[in-house]
């Protein structure tokens, strides 16, 4: 596959956002508050530049990392008694075919009309690392999220307590210079930490539940099919709140900050849920 530049406007934007905040928090509102050689402020900046490095080598490699590319040979194994999920058509009952790709699709893959091409466990396109969030770069991509919350509302916290301080030197003129920086950021930072917040609350539910956004909205129409038959819905790939946090995160509570990847496997099949395996088993008697 050709290696195609992540370099877009979105991209540039996200860049400059992170640098702007990181310059705004470190050099005026924790300069502002504590004194940039005072221990307090050297503690925040310390912590806050451990955050932003985070948020930057985690966006790096959300940006950089292929999600998940379809090997052109994979064939599904019908007959394999380990893998009950083989994922068809909505229309014919055949097995997924990407004809644009020429290649069956394995569970949890779909084909992408920005990358022109199939993502293992595809979430969704982003536009703004100018890539799929899929198999490869999930975990990336979540971490990322946590600590742009944390570095939003850290940021903010810091720029209350900055003004708060900056408004008692008023007297003399001496913060007034500031006053559009503060607005400025004010305005970035707080609707950017709610968004982000919105973004990482969906997020949770979904690994909660070991979803992607695209099985999200595929399942309401499943339950509804199932409901409408008499029948009750079950992901196929849901196997309990913690088991579905160490597929995604890692089996060790300590790596689910880092950005590692090794328990992911290939992409290619997944464990299925016990209800569903069960209730598979039972039809098929």
């Amino acid at each position: 596959m050709k290696k195609t530049s992540r370099f877009s406007v979105p991209v540039s934007v996200v860049i400059l956002v992170i640098g702007f905040i990181y310059f705004s928090t470190v050099f005026v509102f924790i300069e502002q508050w504590f004194g940039l050689l005072t221990s307090p402020g050297l503690m925040n900046a310390v912590v806050f530049t451990a955050v932003a490095i985070m948020c930057v080598f985690n966006y790096s490699i959300c940006l950089n990392t292929d999600p998940g590319q379809v090997p052109s040979t994979f064939m599904p194994d019908v007959e394999d008694s380990d893998n009950l999920v083989h994922e068809i058509k909505r229309k014919g009952g055949d097995l997924r075919y990407c004809q644009k790709c020429s290649h069956y699709k394995p569970p949890r893959a779909h084909h992408c009309r920005v990358c022109q091409r199939c993502v293992l466990r595809m979430d969704h396109h982003c536009i703004w690392i100018n890539n799929c969030v899929g198999h490869a770069n999930y975990k990336a991509f979540f971490v990322f999220v946590v600590y742009a919350v944390i570095a939003c509302f850290y940021s903010l916290i810091l720029l209350v307590g900055s003004l708060t301080n900056d408004s008692q030197n008023d007297e003399d003129g001496s913060g007034s210079s500031l006053r559009t920086l503060y607005v400025i950021s004010g305005l970035l930072l707080t609707p950017l930490g709610v968004a982000l917040s919105v973004l990482l609350g969906w997020h949770i539910y979904l690994v909660l539940q070991n979803k992607t956004t695209i099985e999200y909205h595929e399942g309401v129409r499943a339950m509804w099919l199932a409901e409408k038959g008499g029948n009750i819905y079950s992901h196929p790939y849901d196997l309990g709140a913690f088991e579905n946090l160490t597929t995604v995160l890692g089996p060790s509570i300590f790596c689910w900050i880092c950005p590692t990847s090794g328990h992911i496997g290939t992409g290619l099949r997944f464990r299925n849920s016990s209800k569903f395996s069960a209730a598979a088993e039972s039809q098929s008697k």
